[in-house]
């Protein structure tokens, strides 16, 4: 006999997990149905597990900032941040440009303090000449990804959602009612309604189930961890670039260093680029004089983005019973909480909550 669910989530990343623990929190949660599908053997595996991730609400841009905002309480109060200041870094001649990115973020509530030469080289010791601003952010913090997602099954189990693993869709036709779903290893399963959780497969996901692609397109993103002398201290703030040329921060002794690239691919097991290593540790020697001793590990993932950057949350205009939840792009996790009350509100026919849903609307692509 085959089983049916009110809601298929595809995908079990931090998107599909979130979504699942909050939809356990909407008012006539009790006897829905909620499943969720992750094609491999455990989630988390892609995306979510190879996050550097940290909680900075001028990340992502203007738009995604609500989201961040929104989210940086209830991560906070179940201790999943822990303090670290990000600082935003400007050559000469960037001084303009530093100013702008401190003024539009001020502007939309976010704590920002504009730094000259001798306070940004006091938070970055070794700080080369040539770097002459910062725009410092005290309330960036660090994320505990591993246990917040951890939380998030947890909590969905808890609501009574199942999750199979190993359980890639292939096909899903849309039959009165709801969906026919047929797995990679033949099985076939009906939800009521399907919700694309895929990141970086979810416009594969779409055409699977007949629904017309987004063009959400995966990137690949390139972290390193360092070991340099200096070590870094533990109170090293994240450091970007106005330009976003590179980011790094410290972790356990050592430094993770991305060169903040984004290189078009398919979706897929991403693999680390040696050319892109190189590019990043170029980058850092432009900014401090630190000694690059070893390249301990590497390693890549993809971030997924919808041509105008914002992500996309809700239902397909044509199609009443998808639902998309994907378009992330690096920002994923620290908007999950947020995020998640957003697209089970949606899904459930509940009141908006602290988050506008309209210029997150999959309409606005069609």
């Amino acid at each position: 006999m085959i089983e049916r669910f009110d809601i298929v989530i595809v995908g079990a990343g931090m998107a599909g997990a979130s979504l699942a623990a909050a939809l356990g929190q909407m008012p006539g949660h009790a006897g829905r149905r909620v499943l969720l599908l992750e094609a491999e053997d455990r989630p988390g595996y892609h995306a979510t597990g190879r996050s550097a991730a940290f909680w900075t609400e001028s990340y992502g841009g203007p738009g995604v900032q609500p989201l961040t905002t929104a989210s940086g309480p209830v991560l906070r109060d179940m201790g999943f941040l822990v303090p670290r200041g990000a600082l935003t870094l400007a050559r000469a001649g960037q001084e303009a440009e530093i100013e702008a990115f401190a003024a539009r973020f001020a502007a939309l509530g976010v704590r920002m303090d504009l730094l000259g030469r001798d306070a940004i080289a006091a938070r970055v010791p070794g700080l080369r000449a040539g770097w002459t601003m910062g725009a410092f952010e005290p309330d960036c913090c660090d994320i505990d990804v591993a246990a917040l997602h951890q939380h998030c099954l947890a909590a969905a189990r808890h609501a009574g959602a199942r999750l199979w693993c190993g359980a890639r869709l292939v096909a899903a036709v849309e039959e009165p009612g709801g969906w026919r779903i047929t797995l990679a290893d033949g099985r076939e399963v009906l939800g009521g309604v399907l919700v694309n959780a895929a990141g970086a497969w979810a416009d594969g996901v779409a055409e699977a189930a007949g629904v017309a692609p987004l063009l959400i397109a995966p990137f690949r993103r390139t972290v390193a961890q360092l070991r340099v002398a200096p070590s870094p201290s533990a109170a090293l703030p994240l450091v970007l670039d106005v330009a976003e040329r590179f980011y790094f921060k410290p972790e356990g002794g050592r430094l993770w260093l991305s060169p903040h690239d984004e290189t078009p691919s398919p979706p897929c097991d991403a693999a680390p680029d040696e050319l892109d290593v190189a590019t990043a540790i170029a980058r850092l020697e432009e900014v401090v004089d630190w000694q690059v001793e070893r390249v301990e590990h590497r390693w890549a993932g993809l971030r997924s983005f919808a041509p105008d950057r914002l992500p996309v949350y809700g239902f397909d205009p044509a199609s009443s019973g998808f639902f998309w939840f994907a378009g992330q792009g690096g920002f994923g996790i620290q908007t999950a909480p947020a995020a998640a009350d957003l697209g089970a509100r949606l899904l459930t026919g509940q009141a908006a909550g602290a988050v506008d849903p309209a210029p997150y609307s999959p309409a606005r692509l069609r």
